[in-house]
């Protein structure tokens, strides 16, 4: 019944918008156009094409969706943007490959629009450099990323959640033994698990992250980096990967575990309610959670939201069309109708229809002792989720060993640091 009312909310949104739009005569009248360049993946969550049709509806301007699937974004938007083609809205995580885009020069600080006060303190800080600006607008879910795990399998087999490091490996095991894949780990264009394993490796020494931004040392001089690439290649040896792998991306995840052939994997809540297809014999209600082990952390880590920024073009033709549809996706009844039952941390203050996620709010006490601020993928110099993949699966063809992925991360990494220009490299 909520679905069915918030469909009429939307259509009456849309509707009463439009009447505004006209009367205003706003930028609807001119039939504008705005293109959109982002991930697949992220574009065709279903909060954003919730969004992208009620804009659609309310104002009778268009959108021109240019997507590109998750392993080619970074390289194909960067190319895109070398030939000039800079689109009226990007769609962007503030993390290191960010750098990439040139953002001084090619997007417009947002810090003084109206609804900058009403994002909340961390989708803000979140969305800011270093000297405060405000690169884009936080319209995305915040959630909480670690180890989601089949909870009626390992019942059913007499099994629980892992504690401790040596908990979770013996649970691999078991799980391998008995015949299920333990973790749906999607080594085809799916990058953001290395992530995990190295975020407590710096968020609980940021001493050691200055002196690796300052170039005074690499990832080979860190023990714990090994220990973490170590890890992932025993993994896959011993078979908690299962056998496809290496074949294994984005758009195999849900089937892997709604039929319960993967028990577990590494991801967030909010995938449970965007992107886990329905009709497989699990759904999310069988699904809990628990810290995330990579050989770095003993009792695990959970890390905290990373927020997708929608980012304007200042040198746009359309820039008051584009600064217009940012205040539109920013008013309340916008965004509430669009994240109506997803489950995500709020992050604007008048944000009122999402829900928590059972599996976060059960695994409370856990996460508040083991969750760490994401850090790896924001604050390295120099790192490039992509570059890491490459490394590590490298390593996983069997065309390197440990100490040669530990190698490749650091070349990939400071070259470019230093096509980044970052001080030191």
């Amino acid at each position: 019944m909520r679905r069915k009312w918030a469909g009429v909310l939307i259509l009456l949104l849309a509707a009463a918008l439009l009447l505004t739009a006209c009367a205003a005569g706003g930028a609807g009248d001119d039939g504008v156009t705005l293109t959109v360049m982002g991930k697949k993946s992220d574009l065709e969550k279903s909060y954003m094409t919730a969004l992208f049709d009620l804009y659609r509806q309310s104002t009778g301007n268009d959108l021109r969706i240019i997507s590109y699937e998750d392993a080619e974004f970074e390289s194909g938007a960067a190319a895109r943007f070398a030939e000039g083609e800079v689109p009226d809205l990007f769609l962007h995580f503030h993390n290191a490959d960010l750098s990439r885009f040139d953002v001084a020069n090619n997007f417009r600080y947002l810090e003084d629009e109206p609804w900058a006060e009403d994002l909340t303190d961390s989708a803000r800080a979140y969305c800011e450099d270093s000297q405060g600006h405000l690169l884009g607008l936080p319209f995305w879910e915040s959630s909480v990323s670690g180890c989601y795990y089949n909870k009626t399998i390992l019942d059913s087999l007499g099994l629980k959640a892992a504690a401790t490091q040596a908990e979770f490996d013996t649970l691999c095991q078991v799980l391998a033994d008995t015949g299920y894949i333990p973790i749906c780990w999607p080594a085809s264009g799916c990058s953001w698990m290395i992530q995990f394993g190295l975020d407590p490796i710096f968020a609980d020494d940021p001493a050691l992250l200055e002196k690796l931004n300052r170039n005074e040392i690499c990832f080979a001089d860190i023990p714990a980096v090994a220990d973490m690439v170590r890890w992932i290649a025993d993994a896959a040896e011993k078979g908690w990967f299962g056998g496809g792998y290496m074949s294994t991306g984005w758009d195999q995840i849900s089937p892997a575990l709604t039929s319960g052939q993967a028990v577990m994997t590494f991801i967030w809540d909010t995938w449970f309610y965007t992107d886990m297809a329905a009709g497989g014999k699990y759904t999310v209600d069988d699904f809990a959670l628990m810290p995330a082990f990579m050989g770095t952390a003993d009792a695990g880590t959970y890390e905290g939201g990373n927020l997708n920024m929608m980012m304007v073009n200042k040198n746009s033709a359309n820039l008051d069309a584009a600064l217009e549809f940012l205040r539109f996706c920013a008013q309340p009844e916008t965004y509430n109708a669009a994240f109506d039952g997803i489950s995500t941390v709020s992050c604007f203050k008048g944000q009122t229809t999402n829900i928590q996620s059972q599996m976060v709010t059960d695994a409370a006490r856990s996460i508040a002792a083991n969750e760490r601020v994401s850090t790896a993928a924001t604050r390295i110099v120099g790192y490039s989720a992509e570059d890491m993949l490459t490394a590590v699966n490298n390593l996983l063809a069997g065309t390197t060993d440990v100490a040669g992925c530990v190698e490749l991360m650091d070349q990939f990494r400071i070259q470019e640091a230093r096509a980044q220009g970052a001080e030191g490299f």
